[in-house]
């Protein structure tokens, strides 16, 4: 699904993402740890094509393809999904037709017809419903008036719309209560087959117990440092990032 051959990376004047190597398969879920300012965030914007990041060398491959000259829209319409750290409010512009139009977008590019509008409306109020938000939601700004988080639920219901094949998940958990996390979780593993694949940005394991990932990496200074199992979230949790540097 997603191969990344020795990138580096950053912005004018300083090196971010320093020579990483990830492979994610069909079906996998990554989980990349690490201290504020390593380079997570940085990694998942330059996955998905935000601008004025320079790449240095290396290669990122999506479904085979090296993807780093493709613009987020391209990489968007392959398939590829972000969930933001900080989601941006849209005033005026109606949840439910923001995403209709996306999804129809991507369904164009894939030389697929539009989606009927009845069979969107279950769909969505179907997702709703599973993020414990209520119908009012569909007649609302994009983010606008949310607490923290319903704005995360809001992009798990953007996830399950947009029916990408590889999920970047970019500190989905932060600002989360018990339960709201629970919610977030239910609605990833609800979304998670056989042939879809994810990478998680977090700072915590208390969500990673909940999605039970096949890999943990962890990040330091702009690279991956060690690669493992839970296991490596929970001894981070315990010990943090001293052992590592040692």
């Amino acid at each position: 699904m997603l191969e990344i051959k020795k990138l580096s990376a950053g912005i004018k004047n300083k090196k971010i993402i320093d020579n990483i190597n990830l492979k994610v398969k069909k079906g996998e879920f990554h989980v990349i740890m690490g201290k504020n300012g390593t380079g997570k965030s940085t990694l998942g914007n330059i996955l998905t094509g935000k601008k004025n990041y320079i790449i240095h060398g290396g290669e990122i491959k999506f479904k085979g393809e090296n993807i780093i000259d493709l613009t987020p829209e391209e990489r968007a319409c392959r398939g590829m999904f972000m969930s933001f750290q900080y989601p941006v409010s849209i005033p005026g512009v109606n949840s439910m037709h923001f995403i209709r139009t996306a999804v129809n977008s991507i369904r164009k590019y894939q030389n697929k017809e539009e989606i009927e509008p009845a069979d969107f409306i279950k769909k969505f109020k179907e997702n709703l419903a599973l993020m414990d938000l209520d119908d009012d939601f569909a007649k609302r700004g994009v983010n606008d008036g949310f607490s923290g988080g319903e704005k995360k639920r809001f992009e798990i219901i953007q996830m399950l719309m947009l029916n990408p094949d590889l999920v970047i998940l970019d500190e989905t958990d932060s600002g989360l209560d018990i339960d709201a996390l629970k919610i977030v979780a239910n609605g990833i593993n609800n979304f998670r087959t056989k042939d879809k694949s994810f990478i998680l940005i977090t700072h915590y394991h208390r969500i990673v117990q909940y999605l039970s990932p096949d890999y943990v990496h962890i990040m330091l200074n702009g690279t991956i440092v060690k690669s493992g199992k839970e296991q490596l979230a929970i001894d981070l949790e315990e010990k943090g990032y001293d052992w590592l540097k040692k």
